[in-house]
């Protein structure tokens, strides 16, 4: 391979321009599942859009409704509990080295008591973790290769890019789709839970609720259908709970409300969107003790062995912020932060309503989904941000049926809410004709 290098001269470039031939390659061929990935991760790949518009537009002030990271102050009774750990470890009586790497016993037993109570989980059957990605990654590995898989499209595409990764699926096929994916189309026309009957029978079922994109929290009637497809074809349900905090109805929170569930189901979930943690990383997934593979031996002997291999274990000083979360001031404080995120959903949902837009989504999520048919995400995501500098996320990142959508987050100050508010009222004032955003002007998201 041919490259240009520059010479140094007393430590400075002297300008000087080299060709030299270099052999840097090694014997070791390319993964190829790494080769099937047609674009970056999706967050990554706005970021460097982000950063972009930051050198051609470095005044403006640009506001970030894209990737869902919390800004508000985690509770004074939780950082104070970690501080309050960090400093004992400069202690003899308070220095810990390596904890369990299943988790602190006391925060397994607090979150065995408290977010799953009369669920029947017990504290040996949730692993702690440095966040649900991470898990998601974990049990990926923990399943391997030979499993076929099934995602809520549109859903977080960690479920998709680690399957690809793994080996799980084929091909690149088209509009997003990978061959030996079994794509759960959740739309406006099916209230965003995915016509069973209609799906391919699968090893791994991916479902998220409240969804990340779409906000649509499953109904319990939707979640014990789901549970018997799961049992009838002896699939596995990997529930992602990280958005549970959030539920403002009577949906579960958790997949384990549903009875016969701990049979057939994992749930993951997470402390980064209910307490600030996304920075913090704490998280745990929850394996019962009757989940069990086709020859009858025990998933979760298998996820341990997974764990104690992979992992050394949540950060100490960040599990005591976790007990400090489930505290009941802890509860209470953080109560209050997630009120701010929805009441910010809130808004922003009402603003884009008015606007004349179809807005779904912020109910039970911090998420609004808003539809712009006909429209490709990724051109609306770049007219928003070249008019307005406002950050949002296309649609079609998070899978096919995401196409003509945008997510937009309530993750920020309420000053930086309200001034994004005005600002998508001036652009879609701009726009020839709002109507030409109206589900009632197209049908080509129902056709495509």
């Amino acid at each position: 391979m041919m490259i240009t290098s520059l010479i140094q001269v007393n430590g400075a470039s002297s300008g000087i321009r080299r060709s030299a031939q270099v052999v840097c390659g090694t014997k070791v061929a390319r993964n190829p599942n790494m080769e099937k990935l047609k674009n970056g991760y999706l967050f990554p790949e706005i970021w460097q859009k982000q950063l972009a518009h930051m050198k051609k537009y470095p005044d403006a002030q640009i506001i970030n409704l894209g990737i869902g990271d919390t800004t508000e102050p985690i509770p004074k009774i939780i950082t104070s509990a970690m501080a309050e750990y960090s400093l004992g470890l400069s202690t003899v009586e308070g220095y810990k080295g390596y904890g369990a790497e299943q988790g602190n016993e006391e925060l397994r037993k607090v979150i065995a008591e408290t977010i799953y109570k009369d669920m029947g989980i017990q504290d040996t059957e949730v692993f702690v973790s440095d966040g649900a990605q991470c898990d998601i990654a974990r049990l990926q590995l923990l399943f391997g290769s030979n499993v076929t898989i099934a995602v809520q499209d549109p859903t977080f595409p960690a479920y998709v890019d680690s399957g690809i990764i793994l080996g799980q699926t084929g091909e690149y096929a088209d509009y997003g789709r990978y061959n030996g994916i079994e794509y759960m189309r959740c739309a406006p026309e099916n209230h965003f839970f995915p016509i069973l009957s209609n799906i391919k029978p699968t090893d791994i079922i991916f479902f998220c609720s409240p969804n990340n994109p779409t906000g649509h929290a499953a109904s319990r009637d939707q979640l014990v259908k789901l549970v018997e497809i799961a049992k009838r074809n002896g699939s596995i349900i990997v529930f992602d709970s990280a958005y549970a905090a959030y539920v403002s109805d009577d949906s579960p929170r958790s997949i384990y409300e549903i009875p016969g569930s701990k049979e057939v189901a994992i749930e993951v979930s997470s402390f980064s969107k209910s307490a600030g943690f996304t920075g913090v990383r704490l998280g745990w997934t929850v394996i019962p003790e009757e989940l069990a593979y086709s020859n009858g031996s025990p998933i979760l002997k298998d996820f341990d062995r997974i764990i104690t291999t992979c992992f050394n274990g949540a950060s100490n000083i960040v599990q005591a912020g976790g007990l400090a979360c489930l505290s009941k001031e802890g509860q209470k404080d953080l109560h209050g932060v997630i009120s701010f995120y929805k009441e910010n959903a809130n808004i922003l949902a009402e603003t884009l309503s008015s606007i004349g837009l179809q807005v779904y989504g912020g109910l039970n999520s911090p998420y609004i989904w808003v539809h712009f048919p006909g429209t490709k995400s990724w051109n609306m995501f770049a007219e928003i941000l070249e008019r307005t500098h406002i950050i949002t996320v296309p649609g079609s990142g998070f899978g096919p049926s995401g196409e003509s959508f945008l997510r937009i987050s309530a993750f920020n100050h309420r000053e930086l809410i309200l001034e994004a508010c005005r600002r998508f009222r001036r652009f879609f004032r701009t726009v020839p004709s709002i109507s030409s955003y109206s589900l009632n002007q197209t049908d080509f998201f129902l056709h495509q």
